[in-house]
């Protein structure tokens, strides 16, 4: 009799198992379908908020870590020019002549280096030639003590005389006329340092 008691027990126990050996599988909690049984050991990850705005990278300063550079791509300031020497073209004074036997015009320009050109009465240039430095110094002196700004503007006299030839000088932004025989006495100076008005 104790063996047949012992074998119940036996077989009500067998009863409780599964087939399969998933003894404990009925009884605890169920399981959702489609849900994995074993724990995630990831943590979880905070989405971010879209409201909320991304981290900020602290700006480097422009050029290099030490900000004193110009930026890329950018050039430095040009230097000032410096100031322009005197133009040498600049003309020094002009001479025309006119009358005379045949009674044309003719015309001396002579510039600050002592190059100049003579032109005709249609302002055609007929010859070129540069005055030495000592021939230059000569004017240029000629040119000071005469004083243009104090000399009269026409200078003729009251006779016209045959013949005789008209200076028309522009110097130093001044315009001084006269017959060559009223010529003021620092005219005459300018007129002996000047070149022939005639080519050779």
């Amino acid at each position: 009799m104790a063996a047949v008691t012992a074998a119940a027990a036996v077989a009500a126990g067998l009863s409780g198992c599964s087939s399969d050996g998933g003894g404990g599988s009925r009884s605890g909690a169920s399981t959702t379908p489609g849900a994995s049984s074993s724990p995630s050991t990831a943590p979880a990850t905070a989405a971010p908020d879209p409201g909320q705005s991304p981290p900020q990278t602290p700006a480097q300063p422009p050029g290099g870590t030490g900000g004193t550079g110009p930026a890329p791509g950018t050039s430095a300031p040009a230097p000032a020019p410096s100031p322009s020497p005197p133009a040498a073209e600049m003309t020094l004074v002009a001479v025309t002549r006119s009358g005379g036997l045949a009674g044309k015009n003719s015309t001396l320009i002579i510039k600050s280096d002592g190059s100049f050109l003579r032109l005709d009465a249609k302002a055609a240039v007929i010859g070129r030639d540069k005055l030495s430095a000592a021939a230059l110094a000569k004017l240029r002196t000629a040119l000071r003590e005469a004083d243009f700004a104090h000399l009269p503007r026409i200078s003729v006299p009251d006779q016209p005389v045959a013949d005789g030839f008209t200076y028309a000088f522009r110097h130093d932004g001044h315009e001084v006329a006269a017959a060559d025989t009223k010529i003021p006495k620092g005219l005459e100076k300018v007129l002996g340092a000047l070149p022939s008005f005639s080519p050779n």
